[in-house]
């Protein structure tokens, strides 16, 4: 999958990523607001950050920010974007499946997951989902998103499998905050709190993009 190409569907505002983003910097800027005291955020498989950087741009609180992401091109321009902003952002360029390339940011009080739990496994998304609890502190907060597609044979009989991620979440531990199913479009975004930490280790690897 050519990401850097996959990225420029958000130079045309109406494209549904575009739609999605804009979504996604709204859910953040609640969720970042409402936590109390030192912020701690991870933006997994974070592209260059464009969902990010702006809303840390408008807080007028420091945020301790991280972001990781695999393609080297993309990294620079998440790091280029963050310092035009004037935004004080971590970009790692590594592998986010890879719990040791962030394991001294964890645990954190903010964690996205856009664009992950589509592009992966049933067995994979329920791994990530379940280390999610380990990853965030009590009472911390998930944004993820998913489509309604299928990249790979569902393991489940729903027919949105947005709809199994989000009995996912409910079964490990979260309870669901906001859920968004646009008027058109194939996206879903979903904002869950962490009720009850989980204290199992991360797994050696969390997923497995599929494309």
């Amino acid at each position: 999958m050519d990401w850097q190409q996959w990225h420029r569907d958000y130079d045309d505002p109406g494209s549904p990523v575009s739609q999605r983003l804009a979504e996604v910097r709204t859910r953040l800027a609640v969720a970042l607001a409402d936590v109390p005291g030192r912020i701690r955020l991870l933006n997994l498989c974070a592209g260059d950050a464009r969902d990010t950087v702006p809303v840390l741009a408008g807080l007028e609180r420091q945020v301790d920010a991280c972001a990781v992401e695999l393609d080297p091109v993309l990294a620079d321009r998440a790091r280029r974007a963050a310092a035009d902003a004037g935004v004080a952002l971590d970009v790692r360029t590594g592998d986010a499946a890879d719990p040791t390339t962030y394991a001294d940011r964890l645990p954190v009080d903010v964690l996205m997951l856009i664009g992950v739990l589509g592009n992966i496994s049933d067995a994979d998304g329920e791994a990530t989902v379940a280390s999610a609890a380990s990853m965030l502190s009590p009472g911390g907060t998930v944004i993820w998103t998913r489509s309604n597609r299928f990249r790979s044979e569902p393991t489940h009989e729903y027919a949105d499998p947005a709809e199994w991620v989000r009995d996912r979440f409910a079964a490990h531990g979260f309870d669901e905050v906001g859920y968004v199913v646009p008027a058109e479009g194939y996206w879903r975004l979903g904002v869950a709190r962490l009720r009850t930490p989980s204290a199992e280790p991360l797994p050696e690897r969390l997923f497995t993009f599929v494309r």
